[in-house]
């Protein structure tokens, strides 16, 4: 497979070639896996075909991003392929992410096709094999985004970037593997505990889609370019900004999103009980405007299953208003995200380039 150089690319071009990047991965892989047999390779045909058969890869962007911001293909002899390569890692951490959140969240779907443990499960009740299908489709998922989050390890360290490249990179890449881990432990924590402060809610935000959507794909680009702490702190306030409006916005789409769009049941957080900021701040409001609304909300969040129930859930969320202040949120979220960026010196394509990323990210058109 052939490399494209990769200092004529747009930014918008990233996305395919770390998908490229991805696949020469796992070809690489093959051998190791045919010698340990069938059904391990059927395994990580799931995982491959997760990994390259969708998402935006919107991490790897943000990250080569944070590089070239950084200056790293002016100012640095490292190998552009390489990084690339090393940043491309960031898929298979999040394919480790989605494929246990899955599970966790027991979804049948995920980007409008069926989820690897209800692939797997199938694939088990298909061929009429021993044992319990839900049982054997979790097991089999589990491991397989186990392999996922081993192999992001062995992808970035074998990527050939430089050794002081490689130490750079120590800081932002364990912090964020321990970040996005701690805030999916915090996720079903609430929802377990049916907690309904807004504080916590806001540190699911940051910890378990903020920082490893932006904020840390942007310091792991830059930390490979060798950038300054103003750079790596301005490239980190805008990922964070940016990363929590993201998530933000996918909290509204969870409960008033069109399923053509999102690829999951419509008002699936409802019906899973997620405790957003979004589902705090209505009850905050109902608690104060009409309890009868908050009682049906509260009763209702995590037990709804049909489509008439969470219709009817969301119309209260809704006439709560709170679905203007979660707009708002947005808006000033992403504005104090570009301010960071004004408050250094960027070259000009790359400020531009952040901005229109940022716009799409908060307005969901990735």
């Amino acid at each position: 497979m052939s490399t494209p150089d990769l200092r004529t690319l747009s930014i918008d071009q990233i996305p395919d070639a770390a998908r490229e990047m991805l696949a020469e991965y796992f070809h690489t892989r093959q051998p190791e896996i045919d010698r340990i047999g069938d059904p391990v390779e059927s395994a990580v045909s799931h995982l491959r075909n997760f990994v390259l058969g969708g998402g935006k890869r919107v991490r790897p962007l943000f990250a080569w991003a944070g590089f070239i911001g950084a200056g790293g293909l002016k100012n640095t002899a490292e190998d552009p392929a390489a990084v690339l390569r090393a940043l491309s890692s960031l898929e298979l951490i999040q394919a480790c992410a989605l494929i246990h959140d899955d599970i966790i969240d027991s979804s049948d779907t995920r980007r409008g096709n069926p989820t690897v443990h209800r692939a797997v499960e199938k694939l088990h009740r298909d061929g009429d094999w021993s044992g319990d299908a839900s049982h054997f489709g979790e097991s089999v998922a589990i491991l397989a985004g186990d392999l996922a989050l081993a192999w992001a390890d062995d992808l970035i360290y074998d990527a050939g970037l430089s050794a002081g490249a490689l130490e750079r990179v120590r800081v932002p890449w364990r912090a964020m593997r321990t970040e996005v881990i701690g805030g999916q432990l915090l996720d079903i924590s609430l929802e377990a505990a049916a907690t309904e402060d807004v504080a916590l809610a806001e540190s699911v935000n940051r910890f378990k889609t903020a920082a490893y959507t932006i904020e840390r794909p942007l310091h792991l680009g830059a930390a490979i370019a060798g950038a300054g702490e103003d750079i790596i702190e301005a490239f980190r306030g805008y990922g964070r900004d940016i990363g929590v409006a993201f998530q933000l916005r996918d909290d509204l789409l969870g409960v008033f999103g069109d399923p053509a769009i999102t690829g999951k049941p419509a008002g699936d957080d409802l019906r899973e009980g997620k405790r957003t900021v979004m589902l705090a701040l209505a009850l905050q409001r109902a608690d104060a405007t009409t309890p009868e609304a908050a009682a049906k909300l509260r009763q209702g969040i995590g037990r709804v299953s049909s489509p008439a129930e969470i219709a009817d859930l969301a119309k209260v969320v809704e006439d709560t208003g709170v679905t203007e202040e979660i707009e708002e949120r947005i808006s000033t979220l992403t504005e104090s995200g570009l301010a960071h960026l004004a408050a250094v010196d960027l070259p000009e394509e790359v400020s531009e380039t952040l901005r229109t990323l940022a716009i799409r990210a908060t307005a969901r058109k990735m």
